[in-house]
């Protein structure tokens, strides 16, 4: 073999990478590169065959392979001779169905069969006679001997070469420039200026550009790696369009669409500071002739694009070319390197998609080439080890846009999708070139009118109806039917009309009318709905003051509200604060009270008119009070009965605190259908077994929870007598599937998933769950209900495409009216609609992120304030509490991040059932990133909960970092393997004190620094392993455990429990860690 060497020299950055791919996944077909043409001429197949040898015996790169073997550095040997893998097929005899169906199997398993990069060529023709004048030509190769433009060249050369064959002559050639001259122009050019260059350049950016995917992690992790492709053709009349604006504004093609890429980058992640990675041609005009060398030239670049909305197009787009112009003068930087040098944490990609312009050399020959050899249909595959690339290809007349994909990552219509977005974005480009980049338009017609679809819910209700009207005309229907019970008490419709009324008109004497305040502090009894309903009545709007709240926080509300009138009970009075209302006693004024008339108040009420005024937490610590009209509550109550259909028979149980949103529905929705309320206890929604035997006695058939009660109820004993339940509304926080799927294991009962702020008249969503199993990781909250639209917004207040998180805004007549004395607050929040027609209109701006499923369907993703930044990386919490939901033993869970830049998990377990944190980590191990895997889980009895259920987050206590099981900590190496690998690792990552859980990545190892440590370790332990294991056992520990098991020295080994590595501690807390443990040692020893 010797003897057939030619040349050996190092590799570029670029095949280095491709190399690295392919060893950590030798079956992957990333950069497998096939082209399949259709000829149709009559071949000298002889001379085809001739011409693309000699083709291959000029060009070094083309009889190349690869070492790495017990290497320090992988090289690039060139085999003086090298025979050309070649192959004919004669298909004539086939129909045309069963060559369509055979040349998909062939290519196929020409592409699975890939290529051995240790062995040259990387390159197999074949050629499939198809029909006597007609050939389908199969050219594949691996990615790391050249690209496109090479490719080009070689075309042109091949066609000399066979013209002077077919006609019986031979060809000499001006002998090619090799391609090591550019291995070692590259390593004569600066480093050290390119890296003071990109620092600068990507300082600051420390969060990869996301791009919206319609697939979870955990779908992710269980597939296996698959690609496809998709393409759309620009007009012609938008490819003259752009190749003018380019021309009249001193710009490049290219840049346009660039710069078409970054704002669809932008909209799709919601950031205004985005990276794509970008190919660059490499072909150094300092390199003589460059352009005719044949090889790897292209190198990877990460463009950092800021995208301001308030930017003008013309300006932006020329700042984006005099970026790209001065980034020539570095595009020889490794990207290894370029990653290196960011600030982007390790482990973590710089970027996730990939922009190739290919602008391939063409000439007089290759248009004789195309026509002679009657090239009509080229179709080629090439698999990045990006999850999304788009591929730029223009000809004379149109553009060409190809996305391949990575399917785990992407569904086929979002690709689609983002094909028409870009396109979009380009006309919108051309269109008017003063716009500013927030204006330019995304989405298609047909996406705006789907969304207007989806919002289409206009319903005929009563507009001009108030709740207490709906009430009187029910009294009317059954005026003797039991209306509400409490303990042992219960007033017909009659009887409790009639104290509404007489408390009604005792108001009106009082001053009381059309948006008056009153405030209304009872314990939970029948005073609570008669309280209610008069204020109604009278023609005020109710606040509900909560007994059991602190002084402090009833004081401010006292204060900032100013009732004209405080409805109360004599045994509260000691306890309230100091307030300026009129004080009226319940039940020791009732006397006086039952003095007035009995009958309906004769007092016409607007629906726009004030109904209660509810206090929600404020971000400021105080308490915000949300204004709701009657017009928006009634809409909710009537489209709740048309939905859910109560009847005389149902029965209501009333159990949230009056102070929150959901009692208003809980106390009049039953009272207008002729249902029966039945109010529980005081602190009865908490108390599981109570709502047992409430819903047993009472037979309840309708009843609400937060889903973290939900998850407590669920537990209680008895739960089987609950037999009378018909509907349960769930409401508050995200539904986690796997709490559908035990409710509807354990109750016979439908369950339904609101969603609505106080703000906006309660809920605004609805969704019927499904006793099945799903692969999504919460409940969605489904559809508009009847005069509500929903509005998934980015930033700019510009629509979110399909499966693009967006800000929820809320529209139509359930909107509130804004925050008492809040008038600031309320425009931040109350914003006048950007997407109606119709003036006066408003929007409620929710803090809630949510997306649309293809279907219309939305599902919840969380608080915005609920997504933080660790170290560098960007984490949903609700995802992390998603999957820690999905193990088995957990019953409930939270997670929180902290000061520390660390993430907690605080579980409940399930009932009398253990959970291992080791084992729950790998689970979790195996189903997210490294980096969103909590460092510290806390295990509690129960979740903390505000007054109306939901988990209180700030009542957490902090971990316990003493508790061994909490979070992972630095462990010296013990064994002698575990010393051996540690002596690899530090003499070539040139780390000290490596603990056993330290990750190679995350310690900054990479894919050069990974081929030493493998060529050393295989020294070292005599003993062949693959670079995949590398991958698949990144700390010491694993992998030693790994190479003990393989060789059997310790068979009992892997019986023993072990700690799973932290993968989230940071290098400078294993740092400090190992200074205490030097430190420990050193007290030790003296």
């Amino acid at each position: 073999m010797n003897n057939n060497i030619e040349d050996i020299y190092e590799l570029s950055p670029m095949q280095q990478g491709m190399l690295f791919h392919k060893l950590a996944a030798p079956s992957s077909v990333v950069y497998f590169e096939q082209n399949c043409f259709t000829l149709q001429t009559q071949l000298d197949i002889s001379a085809f065959q001739k011409a693309w040898q000699r083709v291959v015996d000029r060009h070094p790169i083309l009889r190349t392979s690869f070492y790495w073997e017990n290497l320090d550095k992988p090289y690039q040997v060139v085999h003086q001779q090298v025979d050309l893998p070649w192959e004919f097929q004669d298909w004539q005899n086939l129909s045309l169905q069963e060559q369509q169906k055979q040349l998909k199997a062939f290519l196929k398993a020409d592409s699975d069969r890939g290529f051995d990069l240790s062995k040259a060529p990387l390159i197999r023709l074949t050629l499939i006679q198809v029909a006597d004048d007609t050939y389908k030509f199969v050219f594949s190769f691996h990615h790391i001997l050249m690209e496109g433009w090479s490719i080009s060249w070689l075309w042109n050369e091949f066609y000399q070469f066979y013209q002077a064959f077919c006609q019986g002559k031979d060809l000499y050639l001006e002998r090619p420039r090799l391609y090591r001259e550019y291995i070692t122009w590259l390593q004569q050019q600066d480093l050290q200026k390119a890296e003071a260059y990109w620092r600068q350049k990507l300082k600051g950016f420390t969060v990869p550009t996301p791009i919206a995917v319609s697939k979870t992690s955990a779908s992710f992790s269980s597939q296996k790696e698959a690609y496809d492709r998709q393409q759309i053709q620009i007009s012609a009349t938008l490819t003259t369009a752009l190749k003018s604006f380019a021309r009249k504004h001193q710009l490049t093609l290219n840049i346009l669409l660039k710069g078409a890429w970054a704002l669809l980058l932008s909209r799709y992640s919601g950031e205004s500071d985005i990276v794509f990675g970008a190919t660059s041609s490499g072909r150094p005009a300092a390199l003589l002739e460059a352009e005719s060398m044949v090889g790897l030239f292209i190198n990877t670049l990460p463009l950092r694009v800021e995208v301001p909305a308030n930017a003008f197009l013309l300006p932006w787009l020329k700042n984006l070319q005099a970026q790209e112009v001065e980034m020539r003068q570095y595009e020889y930087s490794p990207l290894l390197q370029i990653q290196q040098w960011s600030e982007i944490p390790r482990g973590l990609s710089l970027f996730d998609s990939l922009l190739v312009f290919n602008n391939y050399l063409v000439d007089s020959n290759q248009g004789n080439l195309a026509q002679s050899m009657g090239i009509s249909e080229s179709r080629s595959f090439e698999k990045t080890n990006y999850p999304l690339t788009l591929v730029v290809e223009p000809d004379a007349d149109s553009l060409h846009l190809l996305i391949p994909y990575d399917t785990r990552h992407f569904e086929r219509a979002t690709i689609s999708r983002i094909l028409n977005h870009l396109e979009n974005l380009l006309e919108g480009i051309v269109g008017n070139p003063q716009q500013r980049l927030s204006e330019l338009p995304l989405l298609t017609q047909a996406e705006n009118t789907q969304f207007a679809q989806w919002n289409n819910t206009q319903t005929e209700y009563p507009q001009e109806t108030c709740i207490h009207e709906l009430f009187e005309a029910q009294v009317e229907k059954t005026p003797d039917a039991v209306a509400v019970v409490f303990a042992d008490e219960q007033l017909t419709y009659r009887e409790l009309n009639t104290k509404a009324n007489q408390l009604a008109h005792y108001l009106r004497s009082l001053g009381v009318k059309s948006e008056v305040l009153v405030g209304i502090c009872v314990e939970r009894s029948l005073l609570m709905v008669i309280g209610l309903l008069a204020i109604l009545k009278a023609g005020g709007a109710y606040i509900p003051l909560d007994p059991s709240y602190p002084q402090q926080r009833l004081a401010y509300m006292l204060e900032d509200s100013q009732p004209t009138v405080l409805l109360t009970q004599q045994q509260l009075v000691e306890n309230l604060p100091d307030h300026n209302a009129k004080l009226i006693c319940l039940d020791s004024n009732w006397e006086v009270i039952a003095q007035h008339r009995q009958h309906n108040p004769d007092y016409h009420l607007s629906s726009d008119r004030l109904a209660y005024v509810i206090y929600t937490s404020g971000s400021t610590g105080k308490p915000k009070g949300a204004m709701n009209t009657h017009r928006g509550i009634c809409n909710r109550l009537l489209w709740m009965q048309e939905q859910y259909q109560l009847t005389a028979t149902d029965r209501v149980l009333q159990k949230t605190p009056f102070s929150f949103d959901v009692s208003v529905w809980e106390f009049f929705w039953p009272l207008i259908t002729g249902a029966r309320l039945v109010v529980a206890k005081a602190q009865g929604h908490r108390d599981p077994n109570y709502l047992v035997n409430v819903i047993t006695q009472q037979q309840i058939t309708t009843i609400h929870f937060v889903p973290s009660m939900l998850q407590v109820f669920l537990e209680a004993e008895n739960l089987e007598t609950c037999d009378s339940l018909l509907r349960v509304i769930v409401s508050g926080e995200a539904l986690p599937v796997e709490l559908q799927q035990r409710f509807c294991d354990q109750l016979n009962a439908q369950l339904h998933n609101l969603y609505g702020p106080t703000e906006a008249a309660i809920d605004v969503t609805f969704w019927q769950c499904q006793n099945s199993l799903t692969t999504q990781k919460t409940v969605p909250i489904g559809y508009p209900i009847a005069n509500i639209q929903i509005y998934l917004l980015d930033e700019n207040l510009n629509p979110v495409p399909i499966g693009v998180p967006g800000e929820i805004y809320i529209g139509g007549v359930g909107v509130g009216r804004g925050y008492l004395n809040r008038p600031e607050l309320t425009a931040e929040k109350f914003i006048p609609n950007p997407l109606s027609e119709q003036p006066g209109t408003r929007l409620y701006k929710t803090g809630d992120k949510a997306r649309y499923l293809p279907n219309g369907e939305i599902e919840y993703i969380g608080r915005i304030d609920y997504q933080v930044k660790i170290r560098g990386f960007r984490i949903e919490l609700g995802e992390i509490e998603a999957f820690i939901s999905q193990y088995p033993t957990v019953r409930e869970t939270v997670v929180v991040a902290t000061d520390t830049q660390s993430l907690v998990a605080y579980i409940v377990p399930q009932t009398e059932q253990t959970l291992a944190i080791s084992e729950l980590r790998n689970f979790l191990e195996s189903k997210l990133p490294s980096y969103m895997v909590p460092t510290a889980f806390v295990l509690l009895e129960a979740l903390p909960l505000t007054p109306n259920g939901k988990c209180d987050r700030k009542a957490l206590p902090a971990p316990d970092t003493t508790r061994p099981e909490l979070e992972a900590v630095y462990q010296p190496p013990q064994t002698e393997v575990e010393k051996t690998i540690a002596e690899i690792w530090q003499e070539v990552i040139q780390v000290e004190n490596l603990g056993i859980h330290d990750n190679f990545f995350e310690l900054g190892g990479h894919s050069l620094l990974l081929v030493q440590v493998h060529s050393k370790l295989q020294k070292t332990f005599q003993r062949d392993f693959s670079m995949i294991e590398m991958f698949q056992y990144p700390t010491i520990s694993h992998l030693a455990r790994y190479l003990i098991q393989e060789s059997s020295e310790q068979p009992s080994f892997t019986q023993h429990s072990h700690r799973p590595e932290s993968r989230t501690a940071s290098v400078q807390q294993r740092k400090q860690a190992r200074k205490e443990h030097r430190a420990a040692t050193k007290h030790k020893s003296h």
